[in-house]
């Protein structure tokens, strides 16, 4: 195994024709180099301003241009948005995530999301945002609020991009990763599966993010999830074992990044789900909804999180939260737990 400082295309092309056992096997020795292999990230996304959104993302119901049935809502309230993320940190996320259906956060906007990135913060969460294009100006507040990870997806390869969004330029999205970057805050950035892409604009998604100055803290990769009135609603599925296939090649190029299984974790099943974490997956969203579309619910995260041995991601608890810190140590197995596997002693 060799570790990369600058991928080439064919390089990653020779990672995704490798055999899909002896690719999985090199992830997760790559893995457990670097992480503990029994630790998950938990996440929760909430969207904080739905739909009206004037993009032409092909694979978005948010989208104004297409006709889904999705009621556009107004930005949240501050306070909602709180309780929602306190609901979060109760169900043991540790990172709670406000996505908002523009193309770019308005100057009205801001002190709004300042507030919230404050009242997260102080729950003792870590703070994400996805919000759209970013100028200087707008990254900087961001980050001075306390914003921990900005989150903005490439999608695709460079040479798909146009065929699934026109009114959004990628140079525009990795401009907003530069800014997000010189703002001292985290990037979060990755793609999706099932664009009806082939198997090289997955590697050069990859290779966009690998090869960034700094390749992204944290890589969502999404399978798509098809939704009635989208120009994609009857694209054909996406094969679990690329899936499995794109996830292992992302631990290995991005050794140091958290890799989550994002949206389309509702049609996977736990087999899938299993094979993913094994590929180096170490980060999910929790809770019932992606922004609009289905996620599983918590508990049957919980179920699956016992069966495969995985833990909850301890958060950093805020001094004297010590509710917090027992509900964490409830949530968490141990090695005189019936469900404890330990794979280091097989």
């Amino acid at each position: 195994m060799t570790t990369h400082s600058r991928w080439t295309l064919s390089q990653v092309t020779e990672l995704f024709e490798k055999p899909l056992l002896d690719l999985l096997f090199e992830a997760q020795q790559i893995h457990r180099q670097h992480f503990d292999p029994r630790q998950v990230q938990v996440s929760t996304l909430l969207s904080i301003k739905t739909g009206a959104c004037p993009e032409d993302c092909k694979y978005c119901p948010q989208s104004s241009r297409y006709k889904t049935g999705l009621e556009a809502e107004r930005l949240m309230e501050v306070e909602q948005v709180l309780e929602s993320a306190r609901k979060a940190k109760n169900a043991g996320s540790t990172r709670f995530c406000m996505g908002a259906a523009w193309k770019n956060p308005h100057e009205r906007d801001m002190p709004y999301l300042q507030q919230m990135v404050q009242g997260v913060k102080a729950l003792g969460l870590e703070a994400c945002m996805t919000l759209g294009t970013l100028d200087e100006s707008q990254a900087q507040r961001l980050a001075e609020a306390g914003l921990d990870y900005y989150n903005h997806n490439l999608d695709t390869s460079p040479e798909f991009y146009g065929n699934i969004i026109t009114t959004r330029s990628y140079q525009e999205r990795l401009d907003t990763l530069d800014k997000v970057r010189e703002a001292g805050i985290k990037v979060c950035s990755g793609g999706i599966v099932g664009l009806g892409e082939m198997v090289t604009d997955r590697a050069g998604l990859l290779l966009q993010l690998a090869n960034l100055p700094t390749p992204p803290e944290s890589v969502p990769i999404n399978m798509l999830v098809k939704v009635k009135g989208t120009p994609l609603a009857d694209n054909d599925d996406v094969d679990a074992f690329d899936f499995i296939r794109t996830i292992a090649v992302a631990r290995i190029m991005m050794p140091t990044s958290y890799v989550r299984l994002s949206a389309g974790r509702e049609q996977m099943n736990e087999q899938t789900q299993a094979m993913c974490f094994m590929a180096g997956a170490n980060s999910i969203f929790y809770g019932c909804k992606l922004l609009t579309t289905p996620n599983p619910e918590e508990d049957k995260d919980l179920q699956l999180f016992h069966k495969l041995g995985l833990n909850p991601q301890q958060t950093a608890v805020l001094a004297g939260d010590n509710e917090q810190r027992a509900r964490l140590e409830q949530a968490l197995l141990t090695p005189d737990t019936d469900d404890y596997y330990n794979a280091a002693a097989v």
